[in-house]
């Protein structure tokens, strides 16, 4: 699987690594969805050194379709509230 942190690059992890990575995105959103900024910090952090630290950047010549596309790190608890809808970060 390809993720993308936006502003960051690609990364190439096992599809094995999708259960993890939706966990963690369950988490962050669960903070959204509770009004309360308390902790988004942290779990949207932990969702992407997650992704850093078990995916293998790609090379800018390695260009590919991406499965998942991540917000940038500076993303901020308001505009996940703004943008976090529907289908959240990682579609189902």
């Amino acid at each position: 699987m390809i993720v993308r942190i936006s502003g960051e690059g690609q990364y190439r992890l096992p599809d094995s690594d999708a259960e993890r990575l939706d966990e963690l995105r369950r988490k962050a959103l669960a903070i959204v969805d509770s009004g309360s900024e308390d902790g988004f910090a942290d779990a949207f952090a932990a969702l992407l050194d997650y992704v850093r630290a078990q995916g293998t950047l790609l090379g800018d010549e390695e260009l590919e379709g991406s499965d998942v596309i991540l917000p940038p790190a500076d993303f901020s608890f308001d505009e996940a509230g703004r943008e976090f809808t529907g289908e959240g970060l990682i579609p189902d």
